[in-house]
């Protein structure tokens, strides 16, 4: 490829988001209760990471034995968190119709009750942490190469200067239908964008403080952890808490389209990535809790942006475990493993984005699982935290 295709080539290399292929539609995966099929028609997942790069309350621990107000009393650091009980779920896919070969086989699972952020890190908030800390994220500094061509092919040619200097991954729209196997179609490598200019350098963000934080990478989100006394949410405790308390559900609010019924996520309401009608309220992001949380309580559990996990991916992690077999608060694989890009080290993201829709994948199912390299910021991805009770 030359000219502007090389560069977008490459700058998809330098994220390692790779998730436009065809979905594998003939691997059928058995689970401890159900048998199932991953979607045997031809899927695109554009929304997911298609970039250039319940059961009973609770089981555990009875929330009548915790003194929630004496734990947030004693740690300040939890003022304005959700309180999620323990108890034991089932992780993994309950819709064959979108679910993918990773998100099998359904496995028990047994979180410990842990505090959990309403809604997605804002950008009010993270410019709180970066005012006192002086803190510079990864999109705000050039690129590494001798650390970035160590998770690419062998042989990679290094960029040239220009092409390594700071900048983040904007969605660009384009307008008029265009081949979704070609993710340079709506992604821009665009010098300058970062969280302070989600839409590139001459972009603020005034009028968007009650908005997600995006342009984050995993170690962005967890220096703020870190400065916030507290940490990202293993991916079994994201989907716990994405559930509510229900263990059949397809969705954080059940099993109703998002199509269907009142506006219940921000997600692509028409034909991506051409046309969006807007039925939900938002055209690309809305600010948090704009729709009804979920049974936990829980903003944006769905929809709007993706949120880091603490995981490492794994494509073969759900494998490991013994259906027959309660684990407890499992916190990802050793390794890090995506077949699509071996040499990548990944991390778990987790809730879908605006970018969705069912009609290609799905992602804000509960259920639903993508991956991102760690140093890896767009305009679709943030997070939240959460605090184990001790």
């Amino acid at each position: 490829m030359k000219g502007k295709f090389l560069f977008l080539a490459l700058s998809v290399l330098l994220l390692f988001q790779f998730c436009g292929q065809k979905k594998n539609n003939s691997k059928t995966e058995k689970n401890n209760q159900l048998s199932v099929e991953t979607n045997s028609a031809d899927s695109i997942e554009d929304c997911c990471i298609n970039v250039p790069d319940r059961f009973s309350l609770p089981n555990t621990m009875a929330e009548s034995q915790i003194n929630i107000d004496s734990i947030i009393e004693k740690n300040p650091n939890l003022e304005g968190m959700l309180f999620i009980p323990g108890g034991e779920f089932n992780m993994g896919a309950r819709d064959a119709r979108f679910a993918r070969e990773d998100e099998y086989p359904v496995h028990p699972v047994k979180i410990s009750s842990f505090f959990m952020d309403p809604h997605p890190v804002t950008n009010a908030q993270f410019k709180q942490f970066v005012d006192e800390t002086g803190y510079i994220t990864t999109a705000e500094k050039n690129i590494d190469w001798g650390k970035m061509k160590k998770q690419l092919p062998p042989g990679t040619p290094k960029p040239d200067d220009e092409q390594l200097k700071a900048a983040s991954l904007v969605f660009t729209p384009p307008g008029h239908r265009v081949n979704l196997n070609d993710v340079s179609n709506w992604w821009s490598w665009i010098k300058g964008a970062d969280w302070k200019h989600p839409h590139g350098p001459d972009s603020n963000l005034k009028g968007l403080e009650n908005y997600p934080v995006v342009h984050v990478s995993w170690e962005d989100a967890n220096a703020y952890a870190r400065w916030a006394g507290k940490r990202l949410p293993t991916e079994a405790e994201w989907e716990y808490a994405a559930r509510g308390g229900h263990d059949d559900y397809v969705y954080t609010w059940g099993f109703e389209l998002v199509s269907e019924g009142t506006p219940k996520a921000n997600s692509w309401d028409g034909e991506f990535p051409v046309l969006n009608t807007q039925f939900d309220g938002f055209e690309n992001l809305a600010p948090v809790k704009q729709y009804q949380p979920n049974d936990f309580g829980l903003y944006d559990m769905a929809g709007n942006v993706w949120e880091w996990c603490h995981d490492l991916y794994h494509h073969e992690y759900y494998k490991t475990f013994d259906a027959g077999k309660v684990a407890n608060n499992p916190d990802g694989p050793k390794t890090s493993y995506d077949p699509m890009e071996p040499n990548a080290k990944k991390r778990v993201i987790r809730g879908g984005s605006f970018l969705c829709n069912d009609s290609y994948c799905s992602g804000y199912r509960a259920a639903a699982r993508m991956k991102s390299t760690e140093d890896s910021g767009m305009s679709h991805l943030g997070f939240r935290c959460v605090v184990s009770v001790k």
